[in-house]
């Protein structure tokens, strides 16, 4: 399978769209065609572990990659979660589930594809012939960063630099990073928000000067951030897996369609649900939860991208973003694949600020989503309800998709098509505003933060997070965004 640029003018392997992680003309790569799963496959799948599952998925575009290969490094990316089912279900309530995606290394949900990354791009260089070092560069709102840090951490041939927001992290998600080991990480805080992180690196990205000072330092780019399809690719197969277990449990027959409720900031986790779509899982229905960062949610309800708006920070931190680069992918799409004008459009949004699609694209784009945000005030609620009722916590995250799907079922009291909301982090990675959703007690410290929210939940802590306590913070630089480049060669230089 070949993949093509969202702004046109290139066609590459899996391997090389991997390895190179962002087109030339800034685009991101898509798959030519979209593979198809059938009902039979399905039934395959049904009693296949959840690596197996994956690694079928992501053979289905990675061609050039050896299956068995795959499979392995899914197999040994998944023995490192804590539970033996690296992606559970857990029924919350009559066709309503949470899909959790926490039980990983960092305790997010980005480890459910950067456990494998790693090795798609090592194998990703072999095949194109690549001997140049590789550096990772990551924007982070909190969870890719520390995520990305541990799946390449003294990966051979490999450094990885993550740049932050300075203030625009949970205390818990900048602890994580900070004290990061390995010999070929560094991570550098960045004044400003997430969408100014993200855009220095795809400034670093798209520059022709940057890259050839690279190359003169035998350097060669590569993105752990979901515009690499190599992160996007292992994100496509949990949904299939939730799916699958929904089948193998009894609760949906083989072929019922059923909804998603994704908490999404940069449209990444959402965007792989529609692709798994695409493939022919059924899907009816994406819910796209955001927080007071509700770019999105007036987006899929005006066809309008407009970022001339007040940026708020908020308890999801990973969702307080402007700029959400996956949306393209989904513009390219609707257009009928017209590279010409998804250029034109980012173009506009880099310029203007703005962007809009034409009614007919809108209309598409709501056959299949639409999208709800929550406020802090409402996101708290949607927690504390769930808490009360149930017993279940949850992060903030996951708290804004639970305002979202509430929302759904009240507007659509008759609906029984079964829902799955995305439970994206552990809520001991928002210690303080989980205890103060589930329980209404502030405290300042994020360790008093875990410790009572064990006492109020009894949810087993995750060792990683605990451990944290005792290790030596090792970085602690602060940068401003349009420096990032002399950072990023001080950092090579090495």
């Amino acid at each position: 399978m070949k993949f093509i640029s969202t702004r046109g003018g290139e066609k590459v392997s899996g391997a090389k769209a991997i390895v190179q992680g962002l087109s030339a003309n800034g685009g991101l790569y898509v798959p030519e065609s979209f593979p198809a799963v059938s009902f039979a496959e399905l039934d395959e799948m049904l009693e296949m572990s959840y690596p197996e599952r994956a690694a079928r998925i992501l053979s289905k575009y990675l061609d050039g990659y050896d299956e068995k290969g795959i499979c392995a490094a899914c197999e040994a990316a998944y023995s490192k979660f804590d539970d033996t089912d690296p992606a559970p279900l857990v029924k919350l309530d009559d066709g309503v589930y949470m899909l959790e995606l926490f039980h990983g290394p960092t305790c997010a949900f980005k480890d459910m594809a950067l456990t494998v990354l790693p090795y798609l791009l090592r194998k990703g260089c072999d095949i194109c012939g690549i001997k140049e070092e590789i550096l990772v560069l990551v924007a982070t709102s909190g969870d890719t960063g520390k995520a990305a840090l541990e799946g390449f951490k003294d990966a051979d041939g490999v450094k990885i630099m993550v740049f932050y927001p300075n203030e625009g992290v949970s205390k818990m998600q900048k602890l994580q990073m900070c004290t990061q080991e390995g010999k070929n990480v560094n991570v550098v805080a960045v004044k400003g928000n997430f969408d100014d992180c993200q855009s220095a690196v795809k400034e670093i990205f798209s520059s022709e000067e940057c890259a050839k000072i690279l190359a003169e330092n035998n350097v060669l780019l590569s993105s752990a951030n979901s515009i690499n399809f190599g992160r996007l690719a292992p994100q496509i197969a949990y949904y299939f897996s939730a799916y699958l277990d929904l089948v193998s449990s009894s609760q949906i027959e083989m072929g019922e369609e059923i909804d998603f409720t994704v908490p999404t900031g940069n449209f990444g986790n959402i965007l792989a649900a529609y692709y798994a779509k695409k493939m022919g899982l059924p899907i009816r229905r994406l819910h796209c939860a955001s927080n007071r960062n509700n770019i999105l949610t007036d987006f899929l309800q005006t066809g309008v991208y407009d970022m001339h708006r007040e940026f708020y920070k908020t308890t999801s931190p990973s969702m307080d973003i402007l700029i959400s680069s996956n949306l393209e992918r989904l513009i390219f799409e609707i257009s009928g694949r017209d590279s010409k004008l998804t250029a034109k459009r980012m173009a506009q949004l880099k310029s203007e600020g703005k962007y809009e699609v034409t009614a007919d694209e809108l209309k598409k784009i709501n056959e299949t989503f639409d999208g709800g945000y929550a406020n802090e005030e409402e996101c708290v609620e949607a927690m504390y309800d769930v808490f009360i009722d149930t017993g279940y916590t949850m992060d903030t995250h996951t708290g804004c998709a639970m305002k979202v799907a509430v929302d759904w079922f009240e507007k659509n009291k008759k609906d029984e098509t079964k829902m799955v909301i995305v439970s994206t982090a552990s809520p001991y990675k928002f210690p303080q505003d989980v205890l103060y959703a589930v329980t209404g007690n502030d405290v300042k410290d994020s360790f008093k933060g875990i410790k009572r929210l064990h006492a109020a939940t009894a949810m087993a802590v995750p060792k990683s997070l605990l451990n944290l306590r005792d290790k030596e913070v090792r970085f602690t630089r602060v940068a401003d965004r349009k420096k990032l480049f002399d950072e990023v060669l001080e950092f090579v230089k090495k």
